[in-house]
């Protein structure tokens, strides 16, 4: 609410009104799935087919008592503790297989905070290309809006990334190599090393991402099409991506069509150039005043100036007392008359 006063955001309020899927509630979807319930999201649905493990407390928001249950029956619990007036749905399948892909789609289409209504926006934060395809299949084919997120195997870089269908490029228009390869990512797990993962890196991750949800949701500040972190020298590159015209996903490319015709039927804006006026702060007749002072004038008025090392400047200077006459200015000549005789000389006059 004191971004509100703050003039930041003109109705927070209308956050409860909005619906965001969750799909993938591991180390960066589960904070993230925290992150909105605490903002005060309407409505959270969460995907997820995994069970919460041991090995996941080196991560946030899981405890070690949860292990062995769901990670969306474990998160369900936890998030209704912190904001019971969060509406929650929890979905514990696979959205890869080929039954569950048409019900995630169904979800997406009605499953909003108004029942049969489209939820507002999807976020990936699934840990394989396989599922962010799928993802990104559904999405393309309802024209849904999406944020894809992910963390590296060694746990050091992480980006996020908005999906516009038709407007911004698909997962498909600009695959990893993975993916353009058609290369099985399973063959590239080296034997004996599991990726690494710290909650420091996936905490910065789900955080800008969350923080992108609020921006594009509540409409303020500037949403990244992509954000980029490297933690070995904390570097945040950005970009944005057009969509390819060859995208292999054929719904990608029908999008790219309405988009085109959508942008074609808006009416064109025509800038006119405008001169500027001239606005003179001191008087309302259009007076400019101008010094009849020369800059070396100023120069010859002002006192010497310090020995500053490179690159640092005096804001002013202080006038220089010995030199009481201006370069260029006469000095008017003394009288050798008394002071009556000028009197009488003025009263003659």
């Amino acid at each position: 609410m004191a971004l509100k006063r703050m003039g930041i955001v003109k109705d927070y309020e209308k956050i409860r009104t909005f619906t965001v899927a969750v799909i993938g509630v591991g180390g960066v979807g589960s904070v993230t799935a925290e992150m909105l319930t605490r903002c005060g999201i309407g409505k959270l649905l969460l995907f997820d087919y995994d069970k919460v493990e041991l090995a996941n407390m080196n991560r946030l928001f899981f405890q070690p008592h949860q292990a062995g249950q769901s990670k969306v029956q474990a998160a369900e619990h936890t998030l209704r503790n912190i904001n019971p007036d969060v509406q929650f749905e929890v979905h514990n399948y696979n959205i890869t297989t080929v039954d569950n892909f048409q019900h995630f789609m169904d979800r997406i289409s009605y499953g909003g905070l108004e029942e049969g209504k489209p939820i507002d926006l999807v976020l990936s934060c699934v840990d394989n290309f396989e599922a962010r395809m799928a993802i990104n299949t559904a999405c393309n084919e309802l024209g849904q809006t999406w944020m894809e997120s992910g963390v590296s195997e060694n746990a050091v870089s992480g980006h996020i990334q908005l999906i516009i269908p038709g407007e911004s490029a698909c997962f498909a228009c600009a695959p990893p190599l993975v993916v353009a390869a058609n290369i099985d990512e399973k063959t590239l797990k080296r034997e004996g090393v599991c990726a690494a993962s710290l909650p420091t890196t996936m905490g910065v991750v789900a955080g800008i991402l969350v923080q992108n949800v609020l921006k594009f949701l509540l409409n303020f500040g500037t949403v990244s099409y992509y954000l980029g972190y490297n933690a070995m020298q904390d570097f945040f590159p950005t970009m944005a991506m057009k969509p390819n015209p060859y995208c292999n996903d054929k719904n990608c490319r029908k999008q790219q069509e309405a988009y085109k015709e959508k942008k074609a039927a808006q009416p064109k804006q025509v800038v006119v150039e405008q001169e500027e006026e001239i606005v003179h702060e001191d008087n309302d007749w259009g007076i400019e005043l101008v010094s009849e002072v020369s800059e070396e004038e100023l120069k010859a008025a002002s006192g010497p100036l310090p020995d500053l090392p490179k690159g640092i400047t005096v804001a002013y200077t202080i006038p220089n007392k010995e030199e009481n006459v201006v370069a260029g200015e006469t000095t008017v000549a003394e009288s050798e008359e008394s002071l009556e005789e000028l009197m009488a000389k003025m009263k003659n006059m």
